[in-house]
């Protein structure tokens, strides 16, 4: 039987300005050696845009007075798309699948690896991931981004916000409530929230370039992070 797991990987820690070459070094052995323990392993990686999308996006705002939602969010669609490129070249011995842009149409792929960028406007990553899990029979997303961990509320606004290591989904939709918002700041997108809470997924939410404490969450040994699951 297939273990499949999905790691949504945060733009930030692929190219936060420009792309982190050692990062994706350390993350390509990482990810080798433990589809190498054990044969029946695979992997889904959803990438974000990262430094080209918030550049890009920035520079559009600039020149166009009266920007449109639509133009921004392709854009930052693109700049998934291009560092999703650059992934499957990384795995491209073990990833022979084109990098998938509707997560709909996915229902197997070949090779160890699969991986994916962003669909299309109104859709962040993380639902991305959630839709890919559902297809495929994924029980587990991994979200690797900049956030160590889920806090009880937003930080920066309460003084008394703790971090969580582990959140039911009833009280992380109470946190980040239902409605997707571009550009929101939240650990986890609304929308993909409430539809990880249907399918009863496992996410865990976890620092991304912290390579040994992905390795852990990996084996479910003992790591850093916020595990979100159902009561």
């Amino acid at each position: 039987m297939e273990d499949i797991k999905v790691l949504s990987v945060g733009g930030s820690i692929v190219a936060p300005d420009t792309v982190d070459i050692d990062f994706i070094k350390r993350f390509k052995n990482a990810v080798m050696e433990y589809l190498n323990q054990d044969l029946s392993r695979k992997l889904v990686f959803v990438v974000g845009g990262g430094g080209p999308a918030r550049s890009y996006q920035k520079a559009y705002r600039e020149i166009v007075e009266h920007h449109d939602t639509d133009s921004q969010d392709w854009i930052g669609i693109m700049a998934t798309r291009l560092n999703g490129e650059l992934l499957r070249g990384v795995f491209a011995e073990e990833c022979p699948d084109p990098v998938v842009t509707n997560p709909t149409l996915v229902k197997s792929f070949h090779g160890r690896i699969l991986v994916a960028a962003g669909w299309k406007p109104g859709f962040s990553t993380d639902n991305d991931s959630v839709l890919l899990a559902e297809n495929i029979g994924a029980d587990t997303v991994i979200n690797l981004s900049n956030i160590k961990k889920v806090y009880s509320a937003d930080p920066k606004l309460d003084p008394g916000a703790v971090p969580l290591d582990i959140i039911s989904w009833a009280d992380m939709r109470k946190l980040v409530g239902d409605k997707w918002v571009p550009g929101v700041n939240v650990p986890f997108d609304p929308v993909a929230t409430k539809r990880a809470s249907e399918l009863k997924l496992k996410v865990i939410t976890a620092a991304g370039n912290d390579i040994e404490n992905m390795k852990k969450i990996l084996v479910e040994s003992n790591f850093e992070g916020t595990t979100i699951g159902p009561e």
